[in-house]
């Protein structure tokens, strides 16, 4: 019902199919960003929930993130909803993103 009543419209003002198909591709363009951001929060924040309770590593643990390129080492300072914060022996703090840390590899120590 409301496409049709949408079609008669744009029959009615006498907008060009072209400038039609642009409009319609910008807004599923915005739609589809916008889904994506909606789904990369909604996946840290479930991360920041299973970390927290259900992960076998907790607030003063100190562990190892092993990565293709680097190691990471330090002790969890902080379990937040969209982040990790582990502290260094040189005393940096370095934030990872729940998402990120609970598909990476990890070593306890």
């Amino acid at each position: 019902m409301i496409s049709i009543l949408f079609i008669i419209l744009i029959s009615i003002f006498g907008v060009n199919k072209s400038e039609l198909a642009l409009f319609v591709g910008s807004v599923l363009t915005v739609i589809g960003i916008a889904l994506f951001a909606q789904w990369s929060i909604l996946s840290n924040i479930t991360s920041g929930v299973i970390i927290f309770f259900n992960h076998y590593v907790k607030l003063e643990d100190t562990l190892v993130i092993m990565d293709k390129e680097y190691e990471i080492e330090g002790k969890i300072v902080d379990i937040g909803l969209f982040f990790v914060i582990l502290e260094t022996k040189e005393k940096e703090q370095i934030s990872i993103p729940n998402s990120v840390f609970l598909h990476k590899m990890i070593k306890k120590k």
